[in-house]
């Protein structure tokens, strides 16, 4: 009869801790929207650079070496430079990047580090799909209506995601994808699409009177891609820990696990809602 107790007090402790984490985090998000400029660029490279850490801390326990201290640097000058010179100065900083790391790791081989091929491409590959993505919401902040097309896209997976948690903890049956994520269903997905999706129209509704371009119409179609789609951005983020046996990329946000863990989703947001907004919707 205890033991039952037990795992209940658990579930309801791990929820309190995300509920507060969240309760944290968002007003930090939507502030930082609003604010845009220096703002948002500088939390969104704090936050690259602690995901952009954890994801060459993986590799690292994995039995790798990337360029651990590298990574996170990379990856938050990258979102610093997208913001002061769009994809240009990005694309050319990039490049340099990854001159930089081979010329690394070579050395690296030289001492003796038989990884190293393979450290090469953690190093950039960890610095591209953390900071370049992730760069892309500052980029959306940047067009017309920028504020509010961003604050959109990043509610519609957020509560897309909070839908398919609840949703998916209380009916949840059919698995989706049990040896990557064995917690992740078919109804919780379904049911993070519906609320995404409605979530992303209603808000278009009201966001319509600040920006006319938003309509709920727009919001509507936004939230189907991003609720579809995004949740890959997640399941590739635990095929990634599992292969090296990790629950978590780390302990760094309470009840939510790390920064990579909470950003994962965001990364195909930021993309795809980018270029989704600037060639179909404006």
């Amino acid at each position: 009869m205890e033991k039952p107790q037990h795992k209940s007090r658990g579930k309801g402790s791990s929820l309190a801790l995300r509920l507060v984490s969240a309760a944290v985090l968002i007003p930090l998000v939507v502030g930082s929207v609003l604010l845009g400029g220096w703002w948002l660029t500088g939390f969104i490279a704090i936050f690259a650079a602690l995901a952009g850490w954890e994801l060459a801390r993986i590799f690292e326990k994995g039995g790798y070496h990337p360029w651990t201290l590298f990574v996170p640097l990379g990856c938050a000058t990258l979102v610093m430079i997208r913001f002061l010179t769009s994809f240009d100065g990005s694309s050319a900083f990039l490049g340099g990047l990854g001159l930089v790391a081979i010329a690394f790791h070579t050395i690296a081989f030289e001492r003796g580090i038989k990884t190293s091929a393979t450290d090469f491409l953690i190093t950039i590959g960890s610095i591209f799909y953390v900071g370049w993505l992730v760069a892309y919401i500052v980029s959306i902040r940047q067009i017309e209506g920028g504020q509010f097309w961003t604050l959109l896209i990043l509610l519609a997976i957020a509560l897309a995601d909070a839908g398919a948690f609840f949703i998916g903890s209380a009916i949840g049956k059919h698995k989706m994808m049990p040896v990557v994520s064995p917690k992740k269903s078919w109804e919780g997905y379904l049911g993070g699409i519906l609320v995404g999706t409605l979530v992303a129209a209603g808000f278009a509704l009201w966001f319509h009177s600040f920006v006319p371009a938003i309509t709920w119409q727009k919001g509507f179609l936004l939230g189907v891609i991003v609720s579809v789609i995004c949740p890959m951005g997640d399941f590739g983020e635990s095929m990634l820990k599992r292969q090296f046996g990790q629950k978590d990329s780390s302990q760094l946000i309470p009840g939510h696990g790390g920064f990579l863990d909470r950003i994962d989703s965001y990364l195909w947001a930021a993309i795809l809602g980018f270029y989704f907004v600037t060639w179909f919707l404006i």
